[in-house]
């Protein structure tokens, strides 16, 4: 078992920045890869960023990338989402999962085993 909280959210304005962590306990030796996930109202969930631990490879959605940066602090078990230049509709809640299988991305909510509450990012106008 991988247990995942978020952490970070809040209300910001357009063109601020945030960041959200997201911290794992438990098995973590047995994690590949954690990744971001967002859901916006009437919205189906999607990809945001991924930090995968072999060759400490990162992926990012098109919507995000350039804004958005994912880093992992390795003795902690976290990973960070710094997000500059924020936007109304990067308002969502923002999810963070760990997958514990080996893949060739992770892009995939599908390809994520444990997932945390979530938390809330809302940008104003």
């Amino acid at each position: 078992q991988v247990y995942v909280r978020e952490s970070g959210g809040g209300l910001v304005q357009a063109g601020d920045s945030l960041s959200l962590s997201c911290t794992t306990s438990g098995r973590t030796f047995s994690v590949y890869a954690l990744g971001w996930f967002r859901q916006a109202p009437g919205k189906e969930r999607e990809f945001v960023a991924a930090f995968r631990w072999t060759g400490d490879t990162t992926y990012y959605a098109d919507s995000v990338k350039a804004r958005f940066t994912i880093t992992r602090d390795n003795a902690r078990s976290t990973v960070y989402l710094r997000m500059n230049s924020l936007r109304p509709e990067d308002t969502a809640v923002y999810y963070c999962a760990a997958a514990v299988s080996f893949g060739a991305s992770y892009y995939y909510a599908s390809q994520y085993n444990y997932w945390g509450q979530g938390t809330q990012v809302t940008v104003s106008h």
